[in-house]
């Protein structure tokens, strides 16, 4: 893992916890997304993204986010939680209108004791196999970011043009 972040995680149950610490960034989110989808496949419908140590995050890593919360959402009783946001990161989250489908957290202090227990047992994740295949991750994740909020389409429409542009530059002619 780099020395700019780590990606931390720990199961129980049906839910699993994944902590971001560091910079949310493109470089990490396929490390997340791989445990989220491990998770998934093995029957956890609660998964927590814990952002308290996580000092900001780009549209790479929220879109990232988003296409978890969105798998989880076809699933019955099942959510995407985000833990202990700064302020930062639940207005940069509520800004692309991922509020509406994840749950971010209240701030009550309802959660305290449960991350307490599971920050100590969290272990860290290993870099994956798609951490080599950037340029697909990011599309499919501003892609994600347009399904969850139509505003975000006119946001990233720079951006998604030159990612699909180069997506198709890299296609073999057929």
């Amino acid at each position: 893992m780099s020395a700019e972040y780590t990606i931390s995680a720990y199961r129980e149950s049906e839910s699993s916890w994944i902590r971001c610490e560091g910079k949310g960034s493109f470089q990490n989110s396929t490390v997340m997304k791989e445990q989220a989808e491990s998770d998934i496949n093995s029957g956890h419908k609660q998964i927590t993204i814990d952002l308290e140590k996580c000092l900001g995050m780009d549209s790479t890593f929220m879109g990232t986010m988003a296409g978890i919360a969105m798998r989880l959402a076809k699933l019955p009783d099942a959510k995407l939680k985000v833990a202990s946001p700064s302020d930062r990161n639940r207005q940069s989250l509520e800004d692309l209108g991922l509020n509406a489908i994840m749950d971010i957290d209240p701030g009550d202090g309802s959660w305290d004791e449960m991350l307490v227990k599971v920050r100590k047992l969290m272990k860290p994740c290993a870099e994956g196999s798609s951490a080599l295949v950037k340029a697909p991750h990011i599309l499919d994740a501003h892609k994600k970011l347009c399904e969850a909020d139509d505003r975000n389409a006119e946001k990233f429409a720079t951006v998604l043009n030159f990612l699909e542009a180069e997506a198709k530059a890299r296609q073999p002619n057929t």
